[in-house]
């Protein structure tokens, strides 16, 4: 265990403080940016945020017995002494990370640590290489938008990318769990503040970019060079392998500046040329189709055969990524192949909702982009084509867009919407502090577009869905969007108990009561 002193020359602290040097607690909170967290013995780093400076909180954390604040301010007259320590940096957030990283004792260097960054399948991509893992017999933990696990034990999903003092926390509590190889999504605002920093990634991987978080990174060129950071050493480490989807322009130019690093990407791709492809993309391939994915990979190592009762495009495109992690990390192919049999799906990934007795096609998913939203309508559609009367049904899409956050983006899925349904509700997701009908009117604008008429606009979300779900006809295929596995809803007035799928299932029941349908085998 490291001592104060020790601590403040590693980071490049100037000290202040009494004589003496003791040493700082180990434990969850030992380092925290959250005055309400601090431990006493423990160090607390103050952080100027997007609205919140942490500096403010400096007196509330002293009183709660910290050994050290770390800041970027100089030390305030009167800190010696009882106070404790003060530490002054130049950067308050990357000195948070290589201090979680020192207190930990450095845990990403002692596990195999996978990270995948994208704008859309970081979570489905981690699932299926932790069933990979898993299928060679190996402990792991996984970090990640739906849940924290670390082997059978779950904990619940605070942040996408949590703050650098819990990833670090996070890993050790596997490590003395006896876990090998852990899996963790790399959010690009996470990224961005240095969350990630001083972390050691075995393998990164890129699944792709598409417009979001531009409410954060302003530019689609700020957001792509937030992603890089994982593959160009700008975290204080590069990967030692890096796997990139190449069927995205970005994933392109990514490969082409991993290149100049000295490396060969380990380069993916559905409809090109890459290390991993499809071994016969025009025949005998079903992309498509509510029964799953059935193909054939092609990949340094041989063929793959791939069986997976995911569904759509965009999980064939992430499957072949967890092929190309688990290739790096020495999988054999028989292996990889059981992994992705056995990941039997992903909460909220177009997740189907039914109830004892269906006559419409319930789907939840996550989708919360322009381009996730047109690549789950895209994958319905074309099911539907397959389907033997399809002419006389309807998709009908109930979504919203998150308040507070990218507006931009809401009149691009409006038209994505429009263009791909043939009935929209437009409804609240999370609305924050904004009003949620002027939300359902920035995107109603891209609908119009589209000349679609069909649409309502309902604010209140459970409405929404009943509405939805009550009125379709026989045939017909529901799509609620935006929230998946989500469990809440934000409004102005706070967190709210919600959750799509049980919505989705009450609504399925009312329906079965008014058009006097029975279970099978009822009377």
């Amino acid at each position: 265990m490291k001592s104060i002193r020790e601590i403040a020359a590693q980071i490049g602290a100037r000290i202040t403080g009494p004589e003496g040097d003791p040493s700082p607690v180990n434990g969850q909170y030992a380092v925290t940016n959250d005055s309400r967290r601090v431990v006493a013995g423990g160090l607390f780093v103050a952080i100027r945020g997007l609205r919140v400076d942490g500096n403010d909180f400096v007196s509330a954390a002293c009183q709660r017995g910290v050994l050290g604040v770390v800041s970027e301010l100089p030390a305030p007259v009167g800190f010696n002494g009882y106070w404790g320590y003060w530490l002054q940096v130049q950067d308050s957030r990357a000195a948070l990370a290589r201090l979680a990283a020192l207190i930990y004792d450095e845990p990403s260097t002692r596990l195999t640590l996978v990270g995948v960054t994208g704008t859309n399948g970081k979570t489905t991509t981690t699932w299926l290489v932790d069933s990979l893992l898993r299928s060679a017999g190996l402990a792991t933990a996984t970090l990640g938008t739906i849940s924290y696990r670390i082997g059978e034990r779950e904990l619940p999903a605070e942040f996408t990318t949590p703050e650098s003092p819990e990833i670090n926390y996070f890993l050790q509590q596997a490590l003395q769990a006896g876990v090998t190889h852990a899996v963790m999504e790399v959010s690009s605002i996470a990224l961005e503040m240095h969350r990630a920093d001083g972390l050691r990634f075995a393998v990164a991987a890129f699944t792709n970019l598409t417009q979001d978080h531009l409410d954060f990174h302003r530019t689609m060129e700020a957001y792509f060079a937030a992603k890089s950071r994982l593959f160009d050493g700008s975290i204080g480490t590069s990967p030692s392998n890096a796997v990139i989807n190449l069927d995205d322009p970005y994933g392109c130019r990514l490969a082409e500046e991993w290149r100049k690093q000295g490396g060969e990407p380990l380069g993916y791709s559905i409809d090109g040329p890459a290390a991993i492809t499809l071994a016969n993309p025009q025949g005998g391939t079903s992309l498509f189709g509510l029964g799953g994915l059935r193909f054939v990979a092609r990949t340094p190592a041989g063929e793959i055969e791939v069986d997976s009762p995911l569904v759509g495009r965009p999980h064939a495109s992430n499957i072949l990524g967890a092929i190309g992690i688990g290739l790096a990390l020495g999988l054999a192919p028989d292996v990889i192949a059981t992994g992705i049999r056995h990941c039997r799906g992903i909460p909220g990934r177009f997740e189907r909702v039914s109830a004892s007795v269906d006559d419409i096609t319930v789907i939840v998913d996550y989708a919360h982009t322009p381009d996730a939203l047109a690549n789950v309508l895209r994958t319905i559609n074309a099911a539907r084509s397959q389907a033997t009367q399809a002419s006389q049904s309807a998709l009908v899409t109930v979504f919203g867009c998150g308040g507070d956050r990218d507006r931009t983006k809401r009149p691009l899925m409006g038209e994505e919407a429009g263009r791909l349904s043939e009935r929209v509700i437009l409804t609240s997701d999370n609305p924050r502090s904004e009003d949620p009908l002027l939300i359902l009117n920035d995107i109603r604008v891209g609908i119009d577009r589209t000349g679609r008429k069909n649409y309502r606009l309902i604010v209140d979300r459970r409405e929404a869905i009943f509405e939805a779900v009550i009125s379709a006809k026989p045939g017909d295929v529901v799509l609620i969007a935006g929230k998946g596995h989500e469990d809440y809803q934000i409004l102005a007035s706070g967190k709210i108990g919600f959750d799509d799928r049980e919505v989705a299932r009450e609504a399925l029941r009312e329906r079965m009561e008014y058009l006097g349908l029975r279970p099978a085998g009822r009377s």
